[in-house]
């Protein structure tokens, strides 16, 4: 029997949709049953190019257009996806097999509302003669052309977050989204292309091997990931060579630390809600708990409580709490860490596959972990937490700081005091206190260490993607 024929996606650039040159394509298989869905290209050299030329010539134009110029095209952009989340969220369900689209969906208008408004706020330096005759001041620009590498674990949310401070700003964007993910980000640029210039916004679909080709272009004056760590040191070495500026949000390992005076089921609660959320596809997940000891026992028996009551399921599962992983190979790296564990640490619950089909893995809980175990150092991206004790708030401190990932972290605690010195000490880009999972659009999220440099969000985000100039006018005699 023949299968059926595949409906194929396209790039989108120069304002339409393109083909691959070359006409290859990849097979979208979707996370929840592991059958192909969809056909993406698998843009090679020449679909790069002419997306990079597409842009360089629209930035000649477009960077001269006004702040308030962008900020109507980004309002028009916000407004047009607002009246169009139930479609954007099917899509994005689709893709990756989890209902929490249909709740992020709003987040991403109001990021494009943000980005809008910090349009028409461009910060510097008073103009002042601050050498004698002379009159200086400052200029913002953008920067150019930006190409962008972003992942899978939220494809449409990570495309908004990427464009829209750089179009804010007046650069013109090369967006690759994940090969898995392709088709949220296609759609966002097709509702673009009904207000902006051909050519401002490109998306190219593919691999690796694609990132690679936009990263070597000699076009770009930025390139921004989100990924792993080893995926954003080999961006900034081969960004290095043409001395191109890097924007990196990389993984994470983020420290609870939860403290005997803490509200224990507030704090379960919430673990568990950023633990298993998305599946653990998040760098920002809750995935290790450091626990005082007084209160261990407890607050292992209330996660390992919450965690039997879970399960994953479909995106039409109403009773699920979160979907499957990615892909085939994201299934099999999460088991592997559980697999490889050391003999002292103790699989509490979960810790195993759910079902045949799709890529669904058990809410899972592991405790007796050591510091230097490597589920305790490297990010598993899955729905599993440890937990460790600690002794002390110095014992905590040196836990939750020793790993090379500094993105984010959190503390429960009802001493005011306690949580001062906690968020002063935690080596990390972003410290929640007795809360999880908090992003608001006008506060900055970026890491420290491994975790990259540059920041997404806020004006800080914005800012990333313009330079500033010195100008400098003589006043004669």
């Amino acid at each position: 029997m023949t299968p059926p024929r595949l409906p194929r996606l396209g790039n989108f650039v120069d304002g339409r949709s393109a083909e691959p040159a070359d006409g290859t394509y990849t097979e979208l298989l979707d996370p929840c049953t592991g059958t192909p869905y969809l056909l993406a290209p698998d843009s090679g050299e020449e679909d790069v190019d002419r997306a990079m030329r597409a842009a360089a010539t629209a930035f000649e134009q477009w960077r001269w257009t006004s702040p308030a110029e962008r900020q109507d095209a980004l309002l028009r952009i916000a407004d047009a996806l607002a009246g169009r989340l139930d479609e954007f969220a099917a899509a994005e369900a689709r893709s990756t097999g989890s209902a929490a689209a249909a709740g992020e969906t709003p987040l991403m208008v109001d990021q494009l509302r943000f980005f809008a408004g910090a349009a028409r706020v461009l910060e510097g330096l008073a103009a002042g003669e601050y050498s004698p005759g002379h009159t200086s001041y400052t200029r913002r620009e953008p920067v150019g052309v930006c190409a962008q590498l972003a992942p899978w674990n939220f494809p449409l949310l990570m495309a908004v977050l990427k464009s829209a401070p750089a179009l804010a700003a007046g650069n013109t964007v090369v967006l690759k989204p994940a090969e898995t993910t392709p088709e949220t980000a296609l759609l966002l640029a097709e509702l673009a292309a009904e207000v902006l210039p051909p050519g401002v916004l490109n998306v190219v679909c593919g691999g690796p091997d694609t990132g690679r080709l936009m990263v070597r272009h000699p076009v770009p004056a930025l390139v921004s990931l989100t990924g792993s760590v080893a995926a954003g040191t080999e961006v900034a070495r081969d960004a290095a060579a043409g001395l191109k500026r890097v924007h990196l949000e990389l993984g994470g390992k983020t420290p609870v630390v939860v403290c005997a005076d803490a509200d224990l089921p507030a704090a379960a609660a919430k673990i568990v809600e950023g633990a298993y959320g998305n599946a653990g596809q998040d760098c920002t997940a809750a995935t290790r708990v450091l626990v005082d000891r007084a209160v261990q026992e407890d607050l292992l028996t209330a996660l390992t409580k919450a965690a039997q009551a879970a399960r994953p399921g479909p995106p039409d599962d109403a009773g699920a709490l979160y979907g499957p992983l990615n892909n085939a190979d994201q299934l099999a790296r999460v088991d592997g860490f559980v697999r490889r564990l050391p003999a002292h640490a103790r699989v509490v619950t979960g810790g195993h596959r759910v079902g045949e089909a799709g890529y669904f893995y058990a809410p899972t809980v592991i405790a007796d972990v050591r510091q230097d175990d490597e589920i305790v150092q490297r990010e598993v991206f899955g729905p599993v937490i440890t937990v460790q004790p600690f002794a002390d708030e110095d014992e905590a401190v040196a836990l939750a700081n020793g790993v090379e990932q500094g993105l984010a972290s959190a503390v429960w605690t009802t001493d005011h005091a306690r949580a001062m010195r906690f968020t002063r000490r935690l080596d990390f880009g972003c410290v929640w206190v007795n809360t999880h999972l908090g992003f608001p659009s006008e506060m900055p999220h970026g890491g420290f260490k491994h975790s990259g440099y540059g920041k997404d969000l806020s004006v800080y985000g914005f800012e990333a993607y313009t330079r500033v100039k010195h100008v400098m006018h003589h006043l004669g005699e």
